[in-house]
Formats: C-alpha cells, sequence, structure tokens
C-alpha cells in the first residue's frame, strides 16, 4: 500500500514540475503576456466588541501575468479576477 502512495505522490508532483515548466516556457516564448486588472483596496479597522470597519482606499489596474502560476513577479491574472478585492488590516 505505501508504494503506490510514494507513486502516486511522485506522479502527480512529476506532473505539477512538468506543468510549471510548460507554463513558464510558454510565458517567455511569447514576449511575457501581461495584462491589467482593477483592484479595489480597502483597509479594515479593528472597532470595540470585535467588529471591524471597511474603509475603501481607492482602485488601480495591477498588472497580471495572462498564465496558470506566477511568472515574472506577477500574480497570474485568473486570480486577480476572482480577488478583486484586497483587504489590508490596520
Amino acid at each position: 500500500m505505501m508504494r503506490w502512495l510514494q507513486r502516486t505522490f511522485l506522479v502527480i508532483l512529476g506532473g505539477i514540475v512538468i506543468m510549471y515548466a510548460a507554463d513558464w516556457s510558454v510565458f517567455k516564448i511569447y514576449g511575457s503576456a501581461t495584462s491589467k486588472v482593477t483592484v479595489s483596496h480597502f483597509v479594515s479597522a479593528s472597532l470595540k466588541n470585535n467588529k471591524q470597519e471597511l474603509d475603501y482606499l481607492g482602485s488601480e489596474d495591477v498588472p497580471c501575468s495572462d498564465t496558470l502560476f506566477p511568472q515574472g513577479g506577477y500574480t497570474p491574472c485568473w486570480y486577480l479576477r476572482r480577488h478583486t478585492n484586497q483587504v489590508s488590516s490596520y
């Protein structure tokens, strides 16, 4: 049983490594394709009685990479499109 778990783990790990290498290759070959996503920024302030207050700081266009994994220091666009509201603690 342990041998099958080890093989399964190695196959999954190898698949992830191959996917990352292919993603990086496409990113470099096609000239580091990037886009921009509008992200809204909020700051969270703690109040009495364990309540939170959200203050709107504004929005900005954030550059992102059109890849599956983070490449070139950019967050993937698919992730930013799903997380357009970013909250930081105060």
